[in-house]
């Protein structure tokens, strides 16, 4: 297991703020050469701390749409279950981001629709309509405050 230090942890924030920066610029701001900010870099990448690098793109804005969070309660919580309620999660591409959790509820959804009536579609049309769950609680997004 690859240990990071206080430089890594630099880096590492530097990325998280804008993946797009150079070895050069990231070098000038941790105050060090680009080629140890290179090797850091990669070893990050070899080791699987940094997973990838994405685009972070406004959904609302590009599908004039809405963000939903759905709590998602299983009626049976055993492994193989919850395995298959990933698998059919994975397949809709409404879903964007989804959680297994702990606590009151099995499952937290970040959902994105069109509008209401979508919304409806999907909550009984594709997600009730899974094997296994119980219950769906929707908690509508007014306004992103961060990301």
């Amino acid at each position: 297991m690859y240990e990071i230090d206080e430089l890594d942890r630099e880096i590492i924030a530097l990325l998280k703020r804008d993946a797009k920066l150079s070895i050069k610029e990231i070098a000038n701001l941790v105050g060090i050469t680009t080629t140890p900010v290179h090797n850091r870099i990669k070893k990050l990448e070899k080791t699987g701390i940094i997973e990838k690098y994405v685009a972070v793109i406004d959904n609302k804005k590009l599908h004039n749409g809405m963000y939903v969070f759905c709590s998602v309660s299983l009626d049976v919580q055993k492994l193989k279950e919850i395995e298959i309620f990933k698998e059919e999660i994975r397949k809709l591409p409404e879903v964007l981001e989804c959680y297994l959790m702990g606590g009151a509820n099995d499952f937290l959804l970040k959902v994105m629709v069109k509008d209401l009536d979508a919304y409806h579609q999907f909550s009984s049309g594709k997600l009730a309509a899974l094997e296994n769950v119980n219950q769906i609680k929707s908690t509508f997004v007014l306004d992103t405050v961060k990301k």
